[in-house]
């Protein structure tokens, strides 16, 4: 697992090229114009039990100048302070490798590149710290930053190369490996932010570590989009989170946001219920003979403030869902939504310190539904002076309960400061 974090960081650029040979990195058939400044982050899933979890995500950061070019990342698990950082700077102008570094719980290591491989290895959980000074003779690339030259590679169905790389292991008698591309080929990749993308499915194995990758890169702007490797050990998936999406035209201001829900001394307060309407007629809940159905002590309400920027992307997420699909929240918008609870057996919940404004609420919550079925369970014949006239059914009402839940909307307005709102979300059925 480890050594594929180090292949998966340098994937995020978009760029293209013709070159046809790695002989010689110098070569003008390198497009380098598409080498640019880039942050993104991918979602780090592995294999447990049958299906994929999430256990970590890669912060990305790629500069690139006239002289080096730079990859440094931050891998942060889940539900852990412990963190790897590395970086991997190669010269600008022949990719070939300057420097290289990473740091873990695990393990230490600095390597400089230039007539000679030379620094330091420490393995923490030995305690053991070994001195690297080797000339490799042969041509190499840095194994952390390769994957970033398959965007370079004149992808093609049946397209095939092998590229040299170089990845310190103690003990290898050479570090020099290859990584074979064994097939490209045709496929399609959905992204649940912004739907199908044409893509180049490319399938390398690894000399040095005997594992199978699938990069998903984009044919018309080499992002790669998904990574899969196959190891005997794990299976794991990389899939670019795209943090650079933005659908939205409206601006958002986070501090005037704020404001609206901590700087006010207005209050919006209710009940949430749900009604039954047994006799099926619409909007009518046979005259409020059934009891109200309190949404529980616990049940979670949303208050939302109803400005442009929320609005649009609630127009936004109505018009994706029909595609299958949802438009995610900023992270400093999502930071803008206030949550209370209800706080007693009567659906009640309050939310204070608002200012004057317009407020989208929304709860969901589950009630009992009661409903009933008729069955025919008999007919009766009917005869006047011996002559048949008719027959009619007999019927049984039988009454039942069901679960149910309800999902409720709806938009207040406080319209002074100070203004105590009061409002029902209430479901009839």
């Amino acid at each position: 697992m480890r050594r594929f974090i180090y292949l998966v960081t340098a994937c995020c650029f978009c760029f293209y090229s013709n070159a046809q040979s790695f002989s010689n990195l110098d070569s003008p058939l390198f497009e380098k114009k598409w080498i640019k400044n880039n942050k993104s982050e991918m979602s780090y899933l592995v294999k447990v039990d049958g299906r994929m979890v999430e256990i970590g995500s890669f912060a990305i950061d790629i500069k690139a100048a006239s002289n080096n070019l730079s990859v440094y990342t931050v891998l942060q698990f889940i539900n852990s302070t412990e963190r790897w950082t590395d970086t991997s700077i190669s010269d600008g102008s022949s990719f070939k490798p300057v420097y290289r570094s990473s740091f873990s719980s695990d393990k230490e290591y600095v390597l400089n590149f230039s007539n000679k491989v030379t620094g330091y290895y420490i393995d923490k959980k030995v305690n053991r710290k070994l001195v690297v000074n080797e000339q490799p003779k042969d041509f190499f690339l840095d194994s952390y930053s390769y994957p970033y030259l398959l965007g370079l590679l004149p992808l093609a169905s049946g397209y095939r190369t092998d590229l040299p790389v170089y990845d310190y292991k103690p003990g290898n008698s050479s570090n020099i490996k290859k990584a074979r591309i064994e097939e490209v080929r045709n496929n399609v990749y959905t992204s649940s932010l912004t739907g199908e993308h044409k893509v180049w499915q490319v399938s390398v194995f690894e000399e040095a570590t005997n594992d199978y990758y699938q990069y998903y890169i984009d044919k018309e702007t080499r992002r790669i989009w998904k990574i899969e490797v196959r190891s005997k050990a794990q299976e794991i998936v990389l899939i670019d989170k795209e943090i650079d999406f933005n659908p939205f035209t409206t601006t958002f201001n986070k501090e005037e946001t704020l404001q609206l829900i901590k700087s006010g001394s207005g209050v919006i307060s209710g009940q949430i219920f749900a009604r039954d309407n047994q006799a099926s007629i619409k909007g009518i809940a046979i005259l409020n003979v059934n009891k109200k159905q309190y949404a529980r002590n616990g049940t979670s309400v949303i208050l939302i403030p109803h400005t442009p920027f929320f609005k649009e992307w609630i127009k936004l997420n109505n018009a994706s869902r029909k595609k299958g699909r949802a438009i995610p929240l900023p992270k400093e918008a999502a930071e803008c939504i206030k949550v209370a609870t209800v706080y007693d057996a009567e659906g009640h919940f309050e939310f204070v310190n608002l200012m004057p404004g317009e407020y989208l609420l929304y709860t969901e919550f589950g009630y009992v539904h009661k409903a009933s079925r008729t069955e025919v369970i008999g007919y009766t014949d009917t005869y006047i002076n011996g002559m048949f006239q008719g027959s009619s059914a007999n019927t049984q009402t039988y009454s039942y309960n069901t679960n149910a839940s309800a999902t409720v909307k709806e938009v207040v307005t406080i319209k002074k400061e100070g203004e105590n709102v009061s409002v029902k979300l209430k479901k009839t059925n």
